[in-house]
């Protein structure tokens, strides 16, 4: 199942997050694309948010991974924008860092050889100047997963 919704601010970018957060539990991995500046972040504060996580969430584009526990389900943010191979981001151990945890991963597509099955993919287009088409797409379970939810 794939659903497009369209963002025409931050504010809207955030709150779709918040409602995504109500579908996500402790394991879900969350794959995030689009283009610098096309709202990644802003989204996994929505999420975040959502989560009842009262840190500010940061891009961890110099870091590669946050984790935010202050939250009913603690929420691992990684950026491999900058990781410069597979093996690199395997030597991460993300998906053991957040078995207990929300996992989104910002620039997934680059890692996608070491994407578990299940997966919820986010792809976000820019179509003006805060004008964005995000589009989600489930993968393994999150195939079946009542996404529409997230429309309301």
């Amino acid at each position: 199942m794939t659903i497009d919704l369209n963002s025409n601010s931050d504010a809207d970018t955030r709150a779709i997050g918040r409602r995504l957060s109500g579908l996500l539990q402790a394991g879900d991995v969350v794959v995030l694309s689009g283009s610098l500046g096309a709202g990644k972040t802003a989204f996994v504060g929505g999420v975040a948010d959502g989560l009842g996580i009262d840190e500010h969430v940061t891009s961890p584009s110099f870091v590669m991974m946050r984790k935010y526990v202050s939250g009913f389900i603690p929420l691992v943010h990684v950026d491999v924008y900058r990781v410069g191979s597979l093996g690199e981001f395997d030597d991460l151990d993300v998906f053991e860092e957040s078995r207990d945890s929300v996992l989104v991963i910002e620039w997934g597509d680059a890692v996608a050889p070491s994407l578990p099955d299940d997966h919820l993919r986010i792809v976000i287009e820019i179509t003006g100047d805060t004008d964005r088409i995000m589009r989600f797409g489930g993968h393994g379970s999150w195939a079946v997963r009542p996404l529409e939810e997230i429309c309301e």
